[in-house]
């Protein structure tokens, strides 16, 4: 079967009060393409009989998994101090070789890595012909034997070069601000998420800022992947970029109004966006 969407990353299990919770961005960005009407390949790696897969399924029409003697897990810890992550464990590397030969057509690829689990210039050459999207989030974090996350500086000019748009948040590089700059220098279009203030688009360096709708905030957790996800089929359906933007801002408020994976995109929402954004022509 046909992916037009693929979607490369692993699913995670967050380790919460009420026990192991389905995570990462795919799963988040897999049920937005879905909403888009897109078909999502996803090719991930985690427990066999992870049974948090399952939650995944509906919304991909192919899941290639690679056996894993561990899913990928995180834990948040909160104190006085304020919220420390670490990670548990991590599910087997993804590398090229393990790429579907049916998901190397897909006009749209997902680089969605959230432990460092390949280096996204090593997926490149197998997706020649595609737009492809990376969020960086996941390799800037390292962590060592007590699993603490840490900040890891984090540019690969030569595969940023490549890819046609990275996104990333204002809180990823805290402790590393000029990678911004840095990163808006090398790659054609960037965004930078800054919660409910909008964010900056960078086109080929050219900073240019856009603003989110205002809502009240339940849960933040997966919207900027939401927003990634809504940016990328929102600009294969429009054909303009700068106009996906709005889409993908619409969407991801929205997501921080609903807790959790509920915070994916309906159907009827991203319509609704996509009508917004056939009326600003």
């Amino acid at each position: 079967m046909a992916v037009e969407y693929a979607l490369i990353g692993h699913v995670t299990a967050d380790l919460t009060p009420d026990g192991r919770k389905l995570g990462g961005t795919v799963s988040y960005a897999a049920r937005t393409a879905h909403a888009f009407g897109l078909k999502v390949g996803l090719l991930t790696s985690a427990l066999a009989d992870d049974t948090l897969l399952g939650e995944v399924e509906p919304y991909v029409s192919q899941l290639v998994n690679i056996p894993s003697v561990e899913t990928t897990t995180y834990e948040n810890v909160y104190s006085s101090a304020g919220r420390t992550q670490y990670v548990r464990a991590t599910a087997a590397p993804i590398t090229p070789r393990t790429i579907p030969r049916h998901f190397r057509d897909a006009p749209l690829v997902h680089l969605a890595p959230i432990a460092g689990e390949y280096e996204p210039g090593a997926m490149l050459a197998a997706f020649p012909k595609a737009r492809v999207l990376l969020t960086l989030q996941g390799m800037l974090r390292a962590w060592g034997r007590d699993g603490r996350v840490r900040f890891k500086r984090w540019l690969d000019a030569a595969a940023l070069k490549r890819i046609d748009v990275v996104v990333f948040s204002e809180e990823d590089i805290l402790e590393a601000l000029e990678l911004e700059r840095e990163i808006a220098t090398v790659c054609r279009r960037v965004v930078v998420t800054r919660a409910e203030r909008g964010g900056t688009i960078y086109l080929n360096g050219e900073a240019r800022t856009y603003a989110t709708p205002h809502v009240e905030v339940v849960n933040p957790t997966g919207a900027g992947d939401v927003f990634a996800a809504g940016l990328l089929a929102a600009w294969h359906i429009l054909g303009d970029f700068e106009r996906a933007v709005p889409v993908a801002a619409a969407l991801g408020a929205t997501a921080v109004t609903r807790n959790l994976l509920d915070g994916a995109p309906t159907v009827a929402e991203v319509r609704l966006a996509l009508r917004m954004a056939e009326g600003m022509r």
